[in-house]
C-alpha cells in the first residue's frame, strides 16, 4: 500500500503536458532530467514509456531495475530523426529502409545490426538494437531536446500490462522517477509492431499497430 508521503512525492513529479503543443519549459525540465542521467515516464503513440539516455551505461541499467526486467532482455529505443540511426546501428538493409520510408514516424520497431559500443544491457547481449522514430509530438519534441536516442520501453512492470493513463503507473515505478509527464489518455492497444531484418529474410516477431500480412505484402513477401 503507497503512503501519504510517497503518494505525495510522486504527485510532485508530474507535469500536465499538451499532447500536442508541448511546453518547451516542460520539454526542457525532462531533457536535463535525462541528460543527468535520469528516468522519467513519457508518452508515445499508445502507451507511455521509460525514457532515459540509450548512451547511458547507468541510467540504462537503472530502466532495467525500477522495471524489474531480466538484463536478457533488450530494451528498444526511441530517435527524433533518421540520421540518429548512425550511431546506433551498422547498416540499414533495403527491407528497413522501405520499413522507415512507409511505416515511420510510430507504427513499427525494425531490429538492426547493433554497433559493437552500445551499452550491454540495451542490446541483452544480442547483437541487436530495435529502433522506431517517434511518432508522438512530446516524444519527438523530447528526443531534439536531448539530442540523442531515448529508451522507449513501456512504463511498467516486467511482463505486467501496458499503461496508456498516468494514474494506471505502478506506484513503485513511479516512486523511482525522476519525472512524469502526463499528455492524458493515451490510445492504448498493442503497440508498435516489431520487425527483425538482420537475417536473409525480414522477420515480424510482434505483431501491433500494423499487421504481419501488411508488412510481409509492402516487403514483397506474401
Amino acid at each position: 500500500m503507497i503512503r501519504n508521503r510517497e503518494k505525495s512525492r510522486i504527485i510532485n513529479k508530474i507535469r500536465i503536458i499538451d499532447p500536442v503543443r508541448p511546453r518547451p519549459s516542460l520539454i526542457r525540465e525532462a531533457a536535463a532530467a535525462v541528460k543527468a542521467g535520469g528516468v522519467i515516464a513519457f508518452p508515445t503513440r499508445c502507451l507511455y514509456g521509460l525514457g532515459a539516455d540509450a548512451l547511458n551505461d547507468a541510467a540504462v541499467e537503472r530502466v532495467f531495475d525500477l522495471k524489474q526486467r531480466p538484463f536478457h532482455k533488450p530494451l528498444l529505443v526511441l530517435i527524433g530523426r533518421k540520421e540518429q540511426l548512425d550511431r546506433l546501428v551498422k547498416s540499414i538493409p533495403p527491407p528497413a529502409a522501405c520499413l522507415m520510408e512507409k511505416m515511420w514516424p510510430g507504427r513499427v520497431t525494425i531490429i538492426f545490426e547493433a554497433q559493437d559500443d552500445l551499452p550491454r544491457q540495451l542490446t541483452g547481449g544480442t547483437g541487436k538494437i530495435g529502433v522506431r522514430l517517434c511518432g508522438h509530438a512530446v516524444a519527438a519534441a523530447l528526443t531534439k531536446a536531448v539530442q540523442g536516442p531515448l529508451t522507449g520501453t513501456s512504463a511498467n512492470l516486467s511482463g505486467g500490462p501496458g499503461c496508456s493513463r498516468i494514474a494506471d503507473l505502478e506506484p513503485v515505478v513511479a516512486a523511482q522517477l525522476d519525472l512524469i509527464l502526463d499528455a492524458g489518455p493515451l490510445r492504448g492497444g498493442v503497440g508498435s509492431t516489431v520487425v527483425d531484418v538482420t537475417g536473409n529474410y525480414p522477420k515480424v516477431l510482434r505483431e501491433g499497430e500494423v499487421s504481419a500480412e501488411e508488412i510481409l505484402a509492402l516487403l514483397g513477401r506474401r
